[in-house]
């Protein structure tokens, strides 16, 4: 069966992730102790412990979801000999993609993802911001929404997540203006989610450019599977392309369906995710829903997937 690794994105994690991960590979403790040390950051506490305010600050989520990813990635190539056809992550997941395809190192990825949520909130500066889920209505419907919404401030359609479900962010005036008429429009839910940043629109622009300088330090090396970009739905293993894409990734659409679709039109039948939660499992079979989907979120999802891959 064609497979295809996913990663999960922002929102997935929760107090206690990558615990038994972490007790079972001392070398991923080290590589948090010594992220923490180098960044004067408390990620392992938060990890652990929270609480759930410091978990969720965009700086410590991200490395966060992105080492428990590649735990559990670890954790299954020790057991499983699968080469994937592709690999894809939404939005942060396309790092854990690229360190689990070999373009990029551990210790370098977790360090991007740090300074990339970082650079997301601080180049909000002070714009009013927000975002929201609209659902039950097909992506075409939500950008003329947001256009019409425009005119009160700039709104934006910037997570494609299931054909009937895609995020919004903008100014606080844009996005309030969305909901209003999504909801006119016979949305079943606008729902407004606790972000530090209008995510994956121009108003973070700076960020772009902060974290193209900061990946020109880094090394990209060449994949061994073709990982597809949120940015244009094409795969790739050249570094040097990826880096380029990852820039402007930040403030450009997260095409979700596209890409499953696109996995599933090469013959793609089976996704395994890695990492916190199955909050892409969920959104696959919303919009593949012949796909088989697998989890590991923890050790004993190992035992549990033995029969499936059996």
């Amino acid at each position: 069966m064609k497979t295809a690794f996913v990663f999960p994105g922002q929102g997935a994690q929760y107090i206690g992730m990558a615990q038994d991960f972490l007790t079972a590979e001392p070398r991923l403790a080290e590589v948090l102790e010594i992220f923490d040390a180098e960044h004067n950051t408390t990620l392992a506490q938060a990890m652990s412990e929270g609480p759930e305010e410091l978990l969720k600050q965009t700086h410590l989520t991200q490395p966060a979801i992105l080492l428990h990813s590649i735990a559990a990635y670890w954790a299954f190539q020790k057991e499983y000999d699968i080469r994937p056809a592709y690999m894809a992550g939404h939005s942060l997941g396309e790092f854990s993609a690229l360190v689990a395809s070999g373009v990029l190192s551990l210790k370098d990825a977790l360090h991007l993802v740090h300074k990339r949520g970082e650079f997301m909130i601080k180049a909000v500066g002070d714009t009013p911001f927000a975002m929201a889920a609209v659902i039950g209505l097909d992506a075409e419907r939500v950008k003329e929404i947001c256009e019409e919404a425009s005119a009160a401030g700039l709104v934006q359609a910037v997570n494609f997540n299931t054909p009937i479900q895609t995020v919004i962010s903008g100014t606080a005036s844009g996005v309030a203006k969305a909901r209003e008429l999504a909801k006119a429009a016979g949305a079943k839910r606008a729902l407004p989610l606790v972000v530090g940043g209008p995510f994956h629109t121009p108003l973070i622009d700076k960020a772009s450019t902060w974290l193209a300088f900061e990946m020109a330090k880094m090394e990209f090396k060449e994949g061994s599977i073709p990982v597809i970009s949120n940015l244009d739905v094409k795969p790739s293993i050249d570094g040097a392309e990826i880096k380029e894409k990852l820039a402007k990734q930040i403030i450009s659409p997260v095409r979700w369906v596209e890409s499953v679709l696109y996995m599933k039109e090469h013959g793609v039948e089976r996704f395994i995710e890695f990492g916190p939660q199955k909050v892409l499992s969920g959104m696959i079979k919303n919009i593949d829903k012949e796909a088989q989907c697998i989890n590991l979120d923890q050790i004993q999802d190992l035992l549990e997937m033995k029969e499936v891959l059996s």
